[in-house]
């Protein structure tokens, strides 16, 4: 058991000494708000259109709370890896 923690020790003491990596530089936040602006309006836009006949006789707080977890999950898991990839150049400048 003793040697377990002297590797462990070992190792978190070879991290801890090691110089850190130069940080990456992160994209400026104007250009991920820009561009989360530019995934989420057109989306919204087609989701309310779509909805608006199925959800029209909901009161807007649930036709708000019907809409909003399709629109989350579509920009994380969709929408901004898409996006981020396309202008990974222009968000690295």
């Amino acid at each position: 058991m003793s040697l377990t923690k002297e590797i462990a020790v070992d190792d978190a003491e070879t991290t801890l000494n090691e110089p850190a990596a130069p940080a990456a530089a992160h994209p400026a936040k104007w250009k991920f708000w820009l561009l989360t602006m530019a995934g989420l309006y057109p989306l919204l836009t087609a989701l309310v259109t779509v909805t608006g006949p199925l959800l029209e006789s909901l009161p807007a707080p649930v036709r708000l709370a019907c809409i909003l977890p399709v629109a989350v999950a579509a920009m994380v898991w969709v929408i901004m890896p898409l996006l981020t990839r396309r202008f990974a150049g222009w968000l690295a400048r």
